[in-house]
């Protein structure tokens, strides 16, 4: 019965996909929606795109080790970075009007710098669309208990996503988005009410983690420790925000105001629903601690899942697996569809200038089918957990796009000299970094590399200014002399 209801579920999200490729015109309506969406529609699509498997499966698990000192990274990085879209960015952004946010980085800094942000913006989401992947994998494995492996629930997950985002684009993204946040939302509220009647009620699992240090966010008050803090910090809140995906969201809506208030409600929600997740599977471990343990030990990812299939009433499976599925599905049909975009904007535009509008929709549907392919394979090529692969997805764009996007916009001194000795010097060292890292090291490499990345705009920017003032200074001490 629960399979029969998923498989039913998972065809109506395929016919709403292909509904919202009758709205797709143009290559415009195919990235952003031709910048028509309201308020309700973005949030949904801010907050569908982010709640993803790493907030029902990665996120829970790695608290139960580590509590809030271990997920800095996400959701607490992820809400400062939407927070800082919607307060810092989401209106200059808008008002320029751009397609994508590499077509910023010609716009300011000329098509080298597009080029090596847009490909490095493109490598980033490798990671997080493959943890989604993934998920949905695990998920298919544990629905057939064990009929399915892993590999071949992720290859049936990825051609159901394949199959609407590849005819929707942004229209198909945004109304499964929403209709999928409204069973999340439900989902989560029932299980909370019920699993957590299961484990003594709210306050006596808020009173356990508390106990044991759970709510801690960080693991000592060492330099080392602060060092450690601050690179979990910055990797999702600073990292996360030159990306196509943010930027996407922000060039929907209707009016530079909604895309500003849109990005705060949809951090606020974000996190607030992430702890649902969480305080569930903390229940799970009042409720059945030998299996929390056994997890723990195998695979920690799956401590929720085996929760509800054993402990709770078909209805509740439901409940979980359709929450769960919304959330992998509504976060990876928005981030196959970013990178595509950008690849046939940003790179494929280099080559086929002349590029008609009909060929630049088939060329974002063909990349999305490429960008497919390829997180296919890292995805069953990686050893990594859900939570690592979202985490490390953000690490490059970090060092190599953060600091030129930030100068490019509330700079004026910054240029492209400048910008291309950020990305070389950010990548450079974090490269070399990760590479020689060891566990007793003090800087965590993609806080050193973000560093040496302002130091390469700031040089890169002002010395050729300070090589000019001396030669105006040289000639007027000459023409003193002659004088």
């Amino acid at each position: 019965m629960l399979i029969w209801f998923v498989a039913v579920y998972l065809l109506i999200t395929v016919g709403v996909g292909f509904y919202a490729s009758t709205r797709v015109k143009n290559s415009t309506d195919f990235a952003s929606g031709g910048r028509s969406m309201s308020f309700p529609l973005v949030v949904a699509m801010v907050f569908a795109t982010w709640f993803g498997s790493e907030a029902v499966l990665g996120i829970p698990a790695t608290f139960i080790e580590e509590g809030f000192a271990g997920i800095i990274e996400d959701p607490f990085g992820s809400f400062g970075c939407l927070m800082l879209v919607g307060l810092v960015f989401a209106r200059p952004l808008y008002r320029l009007n751009l397609l994508t946010i590499g077509d910023f980085f010609k716009k300011r800094f000329g098509p080298d710098v597009e080029l090596i942000t847009s490909l490095v913006i493109i490598a980033s989401y490798l990671g997080w669309v493959a943890a989604q992947l993934t998920a949905l994998g695990v998920v298919f494995s544990v629905l057939s208990d064990g009929t399915l492996s892993t590999t071949e629930g992720m290859l049936i997950g990825t051609f159901i996503v394949l199959l609407h985002t590849l005819f929707g684009g942004m229209w198909s993204v945004a109304m499964t988005d929403f209709l999928q946040m409204i069973i999340i939302v439900i989902g989560l509220f029932y299980l909370v009410w019920l699993v957590g009647g299961m484990a003594g009620g709210p306050a006596a699992v808020i009173g356990q983690a508390a106990s044991e240090g759970k709510f801690a966010f960080i693991h000592g008050t060492s330099a080392k420790d602060v060092v450690a803090f601050l690179g979990a910090a910055v990797t999702m809140m600073f990292g996360s925000i030159p990306q196509q995906d943010v930027y996407a969201r922000v060039m929907s809506a209707k009016t530079e105001n909604i895309a500003a208030r849109a990005s705060m409600t949809g951090a606020c929600f974000y996190l607030c629903f992430c702890m649902l997740p969480i305080f569930l599977a903390y229940s799970a471990k009042m409720i059945d601690p030998q299996m929390v343990q056994h997890w723990l030990a195998e695979d920690s990812q799956m401590i929720l899942p085996r929760l509800i299939l054993e402990r709770t009433p078909l209805f509740a499976q439901i409940m979980f697996f359709g929450a769960v599925l919304s959330a992998i599905m509504s976060t990876a049909s928005g981030t196959l569809l970013a990178p595509s975009v950008t690849f046939t904007e940003n790179v494929l535009r280099r080559v086929l200038p002349n590029m008609s509008d009909r060929q630049a929709l088939l060329a974002m549907r063909c990349s999305v089918l490429a960008m497919t392919f390829a997180t296919s394979l890292f995805a069953l090529y990686s050893d990594s957990s859900i939570y690592e692969m979202v985490g490390n997805a953000y690490k490059v764009t970090l060092v190599a796009a953060v600091v030129p996007l930030f100068a490019g916009l509330f700079w004026k001194r910054a240029t492209t000299q400048g910008a291309l000795g950020a990305i070389v010097l950010g990548m450079g060292s974090w490269i070399f970094l990760e590479m020689t890292a060891q566990e007793a090291d003090f800087w965590p490499p993609q806080l050193a590399g973000l560093l040496f990345s302002v130091l390469g705009m700031v040089l890169g920017s002002l010395l050729p200014q300070l090589g000019r003032m001396r030669g105006e200074s040289v000639e007027r001490i000459a023409a003193a002399a002659g004088n």
